[in-house]
């Protein structure tokens, strides 16, 4: 990889002592790793964010807003459905599972939900759909 020309200060020196060594050895080579531009630019951050976490908004409706996920890699079943779309309820919790396909459309999964809302809905009424 291009970006895993050295692996720190301290492996460097271990490494480069079984070879070679002067005076300063240790100090010269955390200097040259820390300004060395490819680490600086690819150097994972370990640091937290900085502020206060922000509350999310409490809203009054139910499904006035929702959060989604999607479950694949499941194996198929008989109707070749191979993931489940789940859609919760922000405010109650309430979830829906729906079954559908990897391949399937974007159109056909918003058919599919407006099918399925629709029929659970009746139900929810007392009626068949």
């Amino acid at each position: 990889s291009p970006f895993s020309v050295h692996p720190g200060s301290t492996k460097m020196y271990h490494d480069l002592k079984q070879h070679f060594w002067w005076s300063g050895m240790k100090r010269d080579i955390a200097t040259f790793i820390s300004r060395c531009l490819i680490r600086q630019q690819v150097k994972i951050k370990h640091q937290r964010a900085s502020g206060l976490l922000q509350p999310l908004d409490i809203h009054v409706w139910k499904w006035d807003e929702i959060s989604m996920d999607f479950v694949t890699g499941l194996p198929r079943t008989q109707r070749r459905h191979d993931a489940i779309w789940v859609v919760v309820d922000r405010l109650t919790k309430s979830a829906h599972f729906l079954l559908i396909r990897k391949d399937y459309s974007v159109s056909r999964q918003r058919s599919t939900c407006r099918v399925s809302f629709l029929e659970r809905f009746a139900e929810s009424l007392g009626n068949q759909a």
